[in-house]
């Protein structure tokens, strides 16, 4: 399963500028991979592991802002289209990374 984080938060203070800094380092110690400015993407075992992580992020959002969560099976990953740019299989669509238990 991929888990696919998308964020809107605001950054016109300080202290909003401090909690976006914040979230995007906790998706990042969380083990999520950037695909875009945010839009950060995980893979995952099963459902279990999802719904553990959603209530996680759930529990670590910001107070403002928006943040939205997709879950997708890694064949319909797989069939993402890049119309713009190049696909990145370094990091978000390498095998390499599964690791098979």
């Amino acid at each position: 399963m991929r888990v696919i984080v998308f964020f809107d938060l605001p950054v016109l203070t300080n202290k909003q500028r401090r909690q976006y800094r914040w979230f995007r380092n906790a998706l990042l110690k969380e083990g999520f991979i950037m695909m875009q400015e945010s839009v950060y993407c995980k893979l995952l075992l099963n459902n279990s592991a999802v719904t553990f992580l959603k209530n996680h992020l759930d529990k670590i959002k910001p107070p403002e802002g928006l943040v939205q969560v997709l879950t997708l099976t890694e064949k319909q990953f797989q069939k993402i289209d890049y119309l713009v740019g190049e696909e990145d299989s370094v990091y978000v669509n390498n095998l390499d990374r599964v690791v098979i238990l």
